[in-house]
């Protein structure tokens, strides 16, 4: 796939680290399956990565965590 924001480079499977700011909650997940811009960076997940990336957000911010950090489970 063609990047969309540098239009440049084409996307490779990889893997990224995601940080998600939910309220005065703060998760970063490392090492999520995306697609990465081989010129830029920019990244995509999929739809189900996506969910499963809010889903443990969420899970954080329902805990009460400030920082959490996790490494991404396929």
């Amino acid at each position: 796939m063609n990047c969309a924001i540098c239009r440049n480079g084409n996307t490779l499977n990889g893997y990224v680290t995601v940080t998600v700011q939910r309220g005065d909650t703060t998760v970063i997940l490392k090492r999520v399956p995306a697609d990465v811009c081989d010129n830029c960076g920019e990244y995509y997940l999929s739809s189900e990565v996506a969910a499963r990336v809010l889903e443990r957000a969420e899970s954080a911010v329902k805990s009460g965590a400030e920082v959490e950090i996790l490494r991404f489970a396929a």
